[in-house]
């Protein structure tokens, strides 16, 4: 931990000494001698040559090669020619959960699950000390199993450790005998309502579902606040490095909300975080009354509250019209009922918070669209329901999902990472719908993109590329994946930018470099609208700024 705190305050420093370089604290500043490029709120692409940025950190004016530069600057900065855009505004992450991730086990990479079992020896080993293995990461689909990894996996190589795994989704949990020992799982323990566990022979196999994995909660210690405040850190510098300079952060918890805080009070906060809280509870405990207003100088604000209707189609959690393809006896988890999400999704919305609710199946996706299509003549007004990731829908519940003005929050490197696992789950002939940003653009809704860090890299790039292409990294399948269904490159960076505020109701205060709003901006290597989709997708940042300060400065040249 020590080590990993003084890189962590070696980063700040590296950041500081940036700041205190040249930028004063209240100038009107020029960035000068750029390529650069927004998007208005219609998705259009502005170029400019120049930026004024005032004292408050906003924009000011956007300059052409052509016109008058200001007289009476305090600072200007040379861009040499670099492509400047706007800071990408991440839909949907999980801000301390990338923080976590990158201080804790990460079988992410692994590739089998004899990797994945060597990986976790090699960190047991190193961190003797510890009395739970904590890690995440995992994926059957990719280790070619055929099969979910057991209890019996684990006890192979830590037969004497609790060791507790989450799947690279969230929605499921290995765990070994030790584990389930701890908190007293036994072949009579039942799954809550909304939660599956996995048996072989009529005994727990290891595998907890969705709802079931909070048999563990009150056995598993929960992080220290300096351990909070610690992967709150790290998450920052991983996302200023990948150019993201506001994040909704879906699910907040009471204690991820007091480690913003005192990232803000301490001058902290860099990146711009717009919570959703972690169900009702955590809503009414963060908020009260109502959603916070805007604090630390538009860095944190709680806007609304994250809902599970339904699980993953990894661990064939997502909710389908009809059973699943490759298990003919299950259509998914229930994690509410209709009457249930309504009471929910009523609760917050009569104090005005906004409602982001999990559906990834067709049946849950048609059950939120009705819950609006009811809800909408109560409450009136600008709602923008959100739909997170909104992976398998109904063609015909499309244009009601338009009607209702909701928005689809997704993640377009979910379809190269899902693909062929989403076929086996559906079948061919159930795939019009997957991941249908082409579909939903046209039907009249609005999408918003996000990376949901940590389950996939949270860096943007390659979600573009995935959104114009539908091929992986490695150019698969060719000509894309349902092609048909594919974006153009304007409409996937207004998703990632403009469209992701709006979905935040931010749309006033970021997501493009027009006046007024707040100077959150990238400086990168290549020109976004011209490169290969290939060079777009090894896109370096160079350099992040938000507020019209200096915050990440790449030490690659």
């Amino acid at each position: 931990m020590m080590r990993i705190l003084s890189k962590l305050q070696a980063g700040t420093a590296l950041c500081a000494a940036v700041l205190l370089a040249g930028v004063p604290v209240q100038a009107d500043s020029l960035i000068e001698n750029v390529n650069g490029m927004t998007l208005d709120n219609d998705g259009k692409v502005i170029r400019f040559a120049a930026m004024v940025i005032d004292d408050d950190g906003r924009v000011k004016e956007l300059l052409g090669r052509k016109d008058k530069r200001p007289k009476e600057l305090d600072f200007q900065f040379d861009g040499k020619g670099k492509t400047l855009i706007p800071g990408f505004v991440d839909a949907h992450g999980h801000v301390m959960g990338l923080g976590f991730a990158a201080l804790t086990l990460d079988l992410s990479g692994t590739k089998s699950l004899a990797e994945a079992q060597q990986a976790i020896r090699e960190y047991a080993e190193k961190f003797p000390n510890r009395p739970w293995i904590i890690g995440r990461g995992w994926n059957q689909e990719v280790w070619g199993l055929g099969r979910f990894p057991s209890a019996a996996d684990l006890d192979a190589i830590i037969p004497d450790r609790p060791v507790y795994l989450t799947r690279v989704d969230g929605h499921a949990a290995w765990v070994n005998s030790a584990g389930m020992k701890e908190a007293v799982i036994t072949t009579a323990t039942k799954a809550p309502v909304g939660g599956a566990i996995e048996k072989t022979g009529g005994k727990p196999s290891g595998i907890f579902i969705d709802k079931a994995q909070d048999l563990f909660a009150k056995v598993i210690p929960a992080p220290r606040p300096v351990e909070n405040d610690l992967a709150l850190m790290k998450a920052q510098e991983i996302l200023l490095s990948h150019g993201v300079t506001a994040i909704a952060d879906m699910g907040t918890t009471m204690e991820d909300w007091q480690s913003f805080r005192r990232a803000g009070d301490k001058g902290q906060l860099s990146i711009r975080i717009i919570s959703y809280a972690a169900e009702i509870e955590n809503m009414i405990a963060i908020g009260g009354p109502g959603p916070s207003p805007w604090l630390y100088d538009d860095r944190l604000k709680l806007a609304g509250v994250k809902l599970y209707l339904d699980g993953a189609l990894g661990s064939r959690g997502a909710l389908l019209k009809a059973p699943y393809a490759d298990k003919p006896g299950e259509s998914g988890l229930a994690l509410l009922t209709s009457a249930q999400l309504k009471n929910k999704m009523s609760r917050a919305a009569m104090d005005g918070f906004q409602t982001a609710v999990h559906a990834i199946g067709d049946q849950a996706n048609e059950e939120v669209i009705s819950a609006i299509e009811e809800l909408q003549y109560t409450f009136k007004g600008d709602r923008r329901w959100r739909i997170e990731h909104a992976q398998i829908i109904d063609p015909l519940d499309l244009p009601r999902m338009a009607q209702t003005g909701a928005i689809a929050s997704m993640q377009p490197v979910h379809q190269t990472s899902d693909r062929l696992m989403a076929e086996a789950r559906l079948g061919a002939k159930r795939l019009a719908g997957a991941y249908a940003w082409n579909s939903i653009l046209q039907s009249g809704a609005r999408l918003a993109f996000g990376t949901d860090a940590p389950v996939e890299s949270s860096n943007p790039f390659p979600g573009l590329v995935v959104a114009i292409t539908r091929e992986d990294a490695n150019g698969q399948p060719f000509g894309g994946w349902i092609p048909e269904e594919r974006i153009t490159r304007e409409q996937a960076w207004q998703a990632y930018t403009v469209g992701a505020a709006y979905a935040s109701f931010a749309e006033d205060k970021i997501g493009s470099l027009t006046k007024g709003k707040r100077a959150d901006f990238l400086i990168i290597d290549k020109d976004i609208l011209l490169a290969t989709p290939q060079d777009v997708r090894n896109m370096t940042v160079e350099q992040t700024w938000i507020g019209g300060r200096p915050v990440y400065v790449s030490k690659v040249k």
